[in-house]
């Protein structure tokens, strides 16, 4: 295989740029294993004391992630994430102003394989979040067994990431203060089988939880398309029905993580590693859909809502989508 290094000329600012996307990959793939490993030594050390206090803790705050959230504006104020959204980049596009005296649910599409554009624009203030919607305070749903990881779960919470349980959506929306925003990648792990360059392949048809949640909170919704997302890693090709797919959605539906075989570059060459491409992401956000508190919507109220949700999904990429380097004639492909 012919492999293209990296220039040795490259300027200090891309070379930074790599690093902070390299400590975001080793977060995100790797990190919650070295927590738990380190937990594991601290117990069988002569610092098991140490592990003790922290389980003590673990006991406390367990329920932490379901209630609330527990970040940090130092940590999501980084500089570091202002390198990691410059690599690709990642850009925060506004179409309308969101009044922070609601709360909203943003549908965020697609999940891509490792919801990089989600990440950098709800997780940090990398994109300008606050100076784009102010007010407003994002929480962007993650898998519950993540906030079990000792150590890992108070880094995560610091980004304002927050349980997927429905009890930690409802306890946002409930807020009767308004400014919460709740991000959920509908898709969901699932979609990441899809996430291949070129392609825009959305499951939504069938998901209408956050449609219910939507009702139930009276919580505008609000969708939000990442353009590019796909683009960032290239998928070992498993078409539905294959071997390799079946045997993907099996263990998703067993472990509750999807297991795409992916790769992208490394830092020194540019033909294969985790890292993701440089490409650019244009996260757009639409304009929110008003919706009434129904706190015990019928199942026509339900498909009605989602049904509008879709076309407005629809509209939304229809408006944006040649301005950010997709042919007139592509369509959503939606199942």
């Amino acid at each position: 295989m012919w492999i293209q290094f990296a220039p040795l000329n490259v300027p200090l600012d891309r070379r930074l740029q790599t690093a902070a996307v390299l400590q975001w990959a080793f977060s995100f793939l790797v990190l919650a294993q070295c927590c738990l490993v380190l937990y594991i030594l601290l117990v069988f050390s002569q610092y098991w004391a140490l592990a003790a206090l922290y389980a003590v803790w673990l006991y406390i705050d367990w329920d932490t992630p379901s209630t609330g959230d527990r970040r940090s504006e130092w940590v999501r104020s980084w500089t570091v994430w202002k390198y990691f959204a410059n690599y690709f980049p990642i850009k925060l596009v506004r179409t309308s102003p969101l009044d922070p005296r609601h709360n909203y649910i943003f549908g965020f599409h697609p999940h891509g394989v490792l919801v990089v554009g989600a990440f950098g624009n709800f997780c940090t203030e990398g994109t300008g979040f606050s100076s784009l919607f102010p007010g407003l305070r994002p929480h962007l749903l993650m898998l519950p067994v993540w906030f079990r990881v000792p150590f890992f779960r108070e880094y995560i919470m610091s980004g304002s990431l927050v349980s997927s349980d429905k009890r930690s959506a409802s306890n946002i929306l409930s807020k009767k203060s308004g400014g919460q925003a709740v991000v959920i990648a509908v898709g969901g792990p699932p979609e990441a089988l899809d996430a291949k360059p070129g392609e825009l392949t959305l499951q939504i048809l069938k998901r209408i939880g956050f449609i219910k949640l939507a009702l139930t909170h009276g919580a505008h919704l609000v969708p939000v398309l990442s353009f590019g997302e796909n683009n960032l890693y290239y998928q070992v090709n498993n078409p539905p029905g294959s071997l390799l797919r079946t045997a993907q959605e099996k263990l998703q539906r067993v472990m509750g993580l999807a297991l795409p075989l992916f790769h992208g570059r490394g830092v020194f060459q540019y033909s294969f590693g985790l890292l993701p491409h440089r490409r650019p992401v244009y996260t757009v956000v639409g304009a929110p859909i008003p919706v009434e508190k129904n706190p015990s919507p019928s199942s026509e109220d339900i498909a009605s809502l989602h049904a509008l949700y879709v076309e407005k999904l629809k509209d939304l990429f229809e408006t944006h989508k040649m301005k950010y380097g997709i042919e007139k004639e592509r369509q959503l492909v939606l199942y």
